[in-house]
């Protein structure tokens, strides 16, 4: 080490007496590099910190300095022409502080739909024009690099995280995550897909070890990267908080090397979450090129590794390099004169129409909706009527100007509605948050808040509500957000919740009025015991700031809705199969910042470690695989209107399939139509393959009744494959293959079947785990 130094400080003499040192350019990384000091080279490697934590606190980041409320920075060098570049997060927006000291001026950015709404629109150019929005507002409000979006997988639908995530299906995911990656980085900002790989609880994510097999691993918690990697090529990629099979993400070699830069082709830059992983010179060696937020124990680390030889220069000197040619990249290192003035009211309009595509329509008798002209004045129940929900907490949550409620987006649209039941709701939600204790922990701003029980309203009330007014509406809301998983409570129906849909829909159906029941929930509840009740059922999830007025646009028929489940709606959240290996209402034993003091305790099961027993079998692959009853099958959405599949053709172009099909608008309303292509492997039984799998899915522009479009859906045959863990191969059965044409998994309108020639492709043998886990097989 002394001899490093002693070259680096003897290069920097010469530099300061003689020669003027290199300024950075996309040209000269390499020379910049080896004018840099280790020392130098180290900071830049693990960004500046956070002022008031040093430790290994999974905070949401937040940082002064030129963009206030962003979640990090890196470290600047002056003197080679290096500057700092602001990472922020997302990925419902930018997430800033809104106000600064000493200054008049508002900060607030446009909080879009959740992750899990936008998955559901099933429209990547919708995608790809909200990722734009955002992209710009990042670009003008001065950061660089966007840490979104979020792609993990709904293991199962208990995982506090769910919001951000797009799906149960990796091709879903991938592909929305590619759209909205190049629509952010259309703006010449970049983006950051996380969280690599498989964050799929939030209980104890920093010591989780995720154990699970190598097919599944591959073939379900990677392949949505994969499609995300090689289709959109985003500028950075987060390793992830946990532990696959015994290996901590972010020091994996296998996973930061082997498969993603190896195996895919990737070229940009690898970042941790913030304060993830331990030993900062296994990450350095892994290819984790940047430790975020920086901690004083992290540059002791790599600089002891390079002095007692355990970390080569050379290591450090190519993560630096993939540093700097992120930087160069950049806004700031571009010289951009960023405004601060984003198009927020085009941007407001953006998210209100994007949320209308992504509600997906559960159930609608007799065409309740869109409302009749006739109805004018509306009853309105449920404490989320009032306190709308836009979106989740934590580093998903966005600070905004303002969240418009259903009640706003009922009198926007025109309708009135019974104010004494208003005034007794303002009421009740006044005294409730009046009174709620406020807590004195500073992470306690970032978890979702308590919500209060559902207020109840009496029957005499209800019956002479259901006399004076036309309809009533009924709002089920549900936190999410960041740090915790959902509980057995949180997925269930309260007794409140279930006594107000019962008495509402009892007392306005005996006056022959409809009932409605809008869902504003950031991930999967139950309704199998109560969706016979009301007339119709609108999952309108959590649609950011115009939450309200978006539900009021469906409601009228102003907007239609055409999202689909991108998802299983289970009866109860125990017939997934991995809820045997999840931490149901369980909490690990240790304050969430003191990662020790939980390691230095005998593991525990679905804490410490989860099995992953399920396998390949998560969702719609498991309950179409095995025959089990749904509440709403995943792919499941219906629409204002009717639609009619024709004849599907299929032709072989390179090694490609496109298959093609025309879809008519068979009802008297406007409206589009996501089709699904499933494929079922010809041993799918005998090889212990799911029934099905999506491969490709496509959605129509707006068809006008009578209209007719002809869709296609495209996927290399290579996606026929199957991964063989003992042979360490992807493997396609030769035989025939049934191409499935459907509305959903459940609902298969066309099928078409094609021939394929068998074929191997061998990979490298990763992350196996250590011991064979007992997994489920439909043998």
């Amino acid at each position: 080490m002394k001899k490093i130094l002693g070259i680096a400080v003897m290069a920097t003499l010469i530099t300061s007496c003689g020669s003027k040192a290199p300024q950075l350019s996309p040209d000269n990384i390499d020379e910049v590099i080896a004018a840099m000091t280790p020392e130098e080279k180290v900071k830049l490697v693990i960004g500046t910190g956070m002022a008031g934590f040093s430790g290994d606190s999974a905070v949401v980041g937040a940082v002064k300095g030129k963009v206030p409320g962003a979640a990090g920075t890196t470290y600047p060098i002056p003197r080679l022409g290096i500057p700092s570049i602001v990472l922020a997060d997302g990925p419902a927006g930018l997430r800033i502080d809104p106000t600064r000291p000493d200054d008049s001026e508002t900060y607030y950015c446009t909080h879009f739909p959740i992750g899990t709404l936008l998955a559901c629109t099933w429209d990547t150019t919708l995608v790809a024009k909200v990722g734009r929005a955002i992209g710009e507002e990042v670009l003008e409000y001065g950061a660089d690099v966007l840490l979104a979006p979020a792609l993990n997988t709904h293991r199962n639908p208990l995982c506090g995280r769910n919001f951000e995530y797009y799906s149960e299906d990796p091709v879903v995911s991938g592909n929305i995550a590619s759209a909205y990656v190049k629509g952010v980085q259309s703006n010449g900002v970049g983006t950051s897909i996380k969280h690599f790989a498989g964050n799929n609880q939030e209980t104890n994510r920093m010591g989780n070890d995720a154990r699970m097999s190598e097919r599944a691993l591959r073939e379900l918690y990677l392949k949505g990267f994969e499609i995300a990697v090689k289709d959109a090529d985003p500028w950075t990629v987060m390793s992830s908080y946990n532990y696959i099979n015994g290996e901590y993400t972010s020091e994996s070699y296998d996973l930061l090397t082997t498969v993603l830069r190896d195996e895919w082709g990737y070229g940009g830059t690898v970042m941790t979450d913030w304060f993830g992983g331990k030993d900062g010179v296994m990450q350095m060696k892994a290819g984790n090129d940047m430790l975020q937020p920086g901690t004083d124990r992290q540059y002791e680390q790599i600089m002891a590794g390079l002095e007692n030889g355990s970390l080569d220069e050379a290591v450090l000197d190519r993560n630096v390099k993939r540093i700097l040619e992120l930087i160069v990249r950049t806004p700031s290192f571009k010289g951009y004169k960023y405004s601060n003035k984003p198009d927020l009211k085009a941007h407001a309009d953006i998210t209100r129409q994007s949320a209308t595509e992504g509600m997906v329509l559960l159930k609608n008798d007799k065409g309740t909706l869109p409302l009749a002209k006739d109805v004018k004045n509306v009853a309105v129940y449920g404490n989320g009527s009032y306190d709308f929900i836009a979106g989740g907490t934590g580093s998903g949550n966005v600070n905004r100007a303002y969240t418009v409620s259903l009640l706003d987006g009922l009198g926007n649209a025109g309708y009135k509605t019974d104010k004494k039941l208003e005034e007794a709701y303002r009421a009740y939600l006044k005294n409730y948050y009046d009174n709620l204790k406020k807590s004195d922990d500073p992470m306690s701003a970032f978890l979702p808040a308590e919500l209060p029980d559902e207020m109840p309203v009496d029957p005499k009330d209800i019956e002479r509500q259901a006399e004076e007014l036309d309809m009533a509406l009924i709002t089920i809301g549900r936190q999410s957000g960041e740090f915790l998983d959902r509980t057995s409570a949180d997925f269930s129906l309260s007794p409140a919740n279930k006594k107000l849909i019962s008495d509402v829909t009892k007392a306005f159906h005996a006056k022959g009025k409809k009932v409605v029941v809008i869902m504003n929930v950031g991930g999967v509840i139950e309704t199998a015991s109560w969706k016979d009740q009301p007339d119709a059922i609108l999952c309108a999830w959590q649609g950011g700031q115009e939450g309200g007025n978006s539900v009021a646009d469906v409601l009228t028929g102003k907007s239609y809705p055409s999202g689909k489940l991108t998802m299983t709606f289970p009866n109860s959240f125990r017939d997934h199969a991995s809820t045997a290996n999840f931490p149901v209402d369980r909490k690990a034993n240790m304050d969430i910042t003191n990662n020790q003091a939980r390691a230095d305790m005998e593991k525990e099961k679905d804490i410490d470690f989860t099995n992953y027993e399920e396998d390949v079998y998560v969702g719609y692959r498991y309950f179409d695989t095995f025959g089990k009853d749904v509440s709403y099958p995943f792919g499941y959405g219906l629409s204002y209107t009717e639609f009619e599949y024709g004849e599907p053709t299929v032709e072989k172009v390179g090694n490609r399939y496109e298959v093609k099909m025309d879809v008519k608008n068979v009802g008297s309303m406007p409206g589009k139509e996501v089709v699904q292509l499933y494929v079922s492997a010809p041993d799918a039984k005998t090889a212990n393959k799911p029934e099905k799998e999506l491969k490709a899915f496509a959605k129509t522009s707006e068809l006008a009744p009578g209209a007719v479009e002809k869709v296609t859906l495209i996927f290399d045959a290579d996606e026929l494959a199957s991964f063989d863990a003992d042979g360490s191969k992807w493997v396609v059965t030769p035989g025939e293959y049934a191409l499935l044409l459907g509305s959903s998994s459940r609902d298969i309108r066309k099928k078409v079947n094609v021939s394929a020639a068998g074929s191997e492709r061998k990979v490298n043998k990763v992350l196996s785990p250590a011991t064979p886990l007992n997994t489920l097989s439909r043998k």
